[in-house]
């Protein structure tokens, strides 16, 4: 039998029976197929987002709700009950609270949503040929668009909270870009897990909640627990989180350590993600 490109493979109008394998593909006809097939994925997101009723106005309204009772619930737990933290002032603590946990479900969402992409899309891998990565970016796009609109919420809770307006708020997005690097990678990793270890969704919100305590979202990043600083370098969103709550909330420049840590773990996380992703989507159909 004679081996295929990844155009042919990609291609609905050619059919070639191979067996299936893992290994990486030719990687610039893949990616050539998954540019070619942007729309495909934007598409994919428009319906789930349809589907979730996120772009009606109680979709919207829940959407920030959500992580905004919890701010309050987690508000309550820190500052009141556990007598909160008297160098840090509670409209502070509060708007910091909001960020972290705005962003943090962003990235929990997206990661989750990712990670259920290929399972949830059985049908679809068995009856269409493309590249199957763009399933957990499609995911991806989805959350960052249900995020959206608690950046708007954030912006009004930073003003009643009276807190400062700082120009260095602008550069907030790069460890948003950066968090959203992270995600997909983390989403193509579980993706791939999930393929052959179906338990992973019943593991996965433990290991997510379990994570959201250990990061910078009830605690600020230089105010970290004593019991965490002997191993919180090695937290991937200690730098994104971090770096994200110092120059959205307090409009301050993160210590350089936090801009490469932050920059190391989202391009690993999506380097391995991808070649791991890739190199065993091959196989998916027939464990699907």
């Amino acid at each position: 039998m004679n081996a295929t490109s990844v155009d042919e493979e990609f291609n609905p109008s050619v059919h070639v029976y191979e067996p299936h394998k893992v290994g990486l593909p030719a990687l610039r006809p893949y990616f050539k197929a998954l540019w070619q097939r942007r729309e495909f994925a934007a598409e994919m997101s428009r319906t789930n987002i349809r589907a979730a009723n996120t772009n009606t106005f109680f979709g919207q309204v829940w959407l920030v709700l959500n992580p905004l009772l919890l701010a309050l619930v987690y508000y309550l737990l820190t500052d009141i009950i556990a007598g909160g933290g008297a160098k840090v002032g509670a409209a502070e603590r509060f708007a910091h609270m909001c960020a972290g946990l705005f962003a943090f479900y962003y990235f929990s969402g997206a990661m989750t949503a990712g990670a259920a992409s290929v399972v949830g899309g059985g049908k679809l891998l068995m009856n269409q040929s493309f590249p199957r990565m763009l399933l957990p970016l499609s995911a991806v796009r989805t959350a960052f668009f249900r995020f959206l609109p608690t950046l708007v919420v954030y912006l009004g809770i930073h003003m009643v909270m009276r807190q400062k307006l700082h120009w260095q708020m602008l550069l907030a997005p790069a460890f948003l870009i950066m968090l959203t690097f992270f995600a997909a990678g983390m989403g193509m990793i579980f993706a791939a897990l999930q393929v052959y270890f179906r338990d992973t969704t019943s593991f996965l919100p433990y290991f997510v909640r379990i994570w959201l305590y250990m990061s910078p979202v009830l605690w600020f990043a230089e105010q970290a627990p004593p019991k965490f600083k002997g191993f919180i370098q090695y937290n991937p969103l200690y730098p994104l989180l971090g770096g994200w709550a110092d120059l959205l909330v307090k409009g301050a420049i993160p210590k350089w350590q936090m801009w490469a840590g932050g920059g190391f773990w989202a391009i690993l996380a999506f380097v391995v993600g991808s070649l791991f992703f890739m190199s065993r989507e091959r196989e998916f159909v027939v464990r699907l």
